[in-house]
């Protein structure tokens, strides 16, 4: 994509992103309404699956992308000042990747425990 499709990419991010948070929304929801763990051993065993820590590790990915995403776009619109709104952007991508990097810990944790 060039330069000028960029705001078409991150447009189609955003959507792929909702599409999948949603779906894993309704899913989780329905898991804990019709089919919730017992006990924390329980819930452990089944957070720890193959597939259902895969789906969980994608999921955080899948929101620090979205919340980038739609973070970035209002601070690119709503702040002019461009060292400020570097300097913002930076915290944001510092803080996200301090999220997903605890997110991951967690889910090996949980794993090896």
């Amino acid at each position: 994509m060039s330069y000028k499709a960029s705001g078409l990419r991150a447009w189609v991010v955003q959507r792929i992103t909702a599409i999948y948070i949603g779906l894993m929304f309704v899913y989780l929801l329905g898991k804990f309404m019709f089919a919730a763990p017992a006990s924390a051993a329980e819930f452990q065993g089944w957070a720890t699956g193959p597939v259902v820590s895969v789906a969980l590790l994608l999921l955080v990915a899948a929101v620090l992308v979205h919340a980038w995403v739609g973070v970035r776009d209002i601070l690119i619109d709503y702040v002019w000042a461009t060292a400020l709104r570097v300097t913002l952007l930076s915290l944001l991508a510092l803080f996200l990747i301090a999220c997903g990097f605890w997110a991951a810990q967690v889910l090996i944790v949980a794993q090896i425990a």
